[in-house]
């Protein structure tokens, strides 16, 4: 009852006190960013959302966010490394999660929730095994399982697993225990960054994934 119900409705409350609240923080914000990224300050991407019941394909979703990279380009014309590109104001929201303020808004629009699986890109989708796709069976979230218990500190694989014991497992209580974690993470600025990347590596599928594994 509380996933088919209740959460959204939890969801679309919060979220709507959430932007009352920050508002003259997300004002700041998207002046400095405007200011620091000299133009848009906002990065709005497609990303997969739940899946459709009807079509059995992921929804197209726009999430926004804060930007925290230029669009600094080699003599090629073509999009620096993340390191090169990523400003020290865009590391000080990466670190406090702020970049991730505008996407309240997508929380009160319905194609987000509070807790859920990250939505990720939408080239990762055929690289998806059978039981790594079922992760797009609920609404993502602005934070997960995932993001609460180890961040970018997980290799791809170890996300997938936690994205998908929420999926079996999805209730009040673990959704309560995602966001207090979350907060004890942002605050402690733990997992930030994997090993190798000053964000995360790009997932290239898993090695046993066939094309048939990803169909649902």
């Amino acid at each position: 009852m509380y996933a088919i119900f209740f959460k959204r409705i939890i969801d679309f409350i919060l979220s709507v006190i959430a932007c009352i609240v920050l508002l003259p923080l997300f004002l700041i914000l998207t002046i400095t960013g405007a200011i620091v990224m000299k133009g848009n300050p906002f990065f709005i991407q497609r990303r997969p959302g739940k899946i459709d019941e009807k079509t059995g394909q992921e929804r197209s979703i726009s999430l926004i966010k804060f930007r925290t990279m230029t669009n600094a380009k080699d003599s090629r014309g073509k999009l620096l490394l993340d390191e090169k590109r990523l400003v020290p104001y865009g590391q000080f929201l990466r670190s406090t999660s702020l970049d991730e303020l505008p996407s309240i808004w997508n929380i009160v629009k319905g194609n987000l929730a509070i807790c859920g699986p990250r939505p990720l890109l939408m080239e990762y989708l055929p690289r998806y095994s059978l039981e790594q796709r079922r992760r797009h069976k609920v609404r993502p979230g602005l934070t997960g399982y995932a993001q609460a218990y180890g961040r970018n500190s997980l290799t791809w694989e170890e996300k997938f697993e936690k994205d998908i014991f929420y999926v079996d497992h999805i209730s009040l209580w673990l959704d309560i225990k995602i966001v207090f974690k979350t907060v004890v993470v942002v605050l402690k600025r733990e997992g930030i960054s994997s090993e190798n990347s000053v964000t995360m590596e790009e997932f290239v599928g898993t090695k046993n994934n066939t094309d048939e594994s990803v169909r649902i």
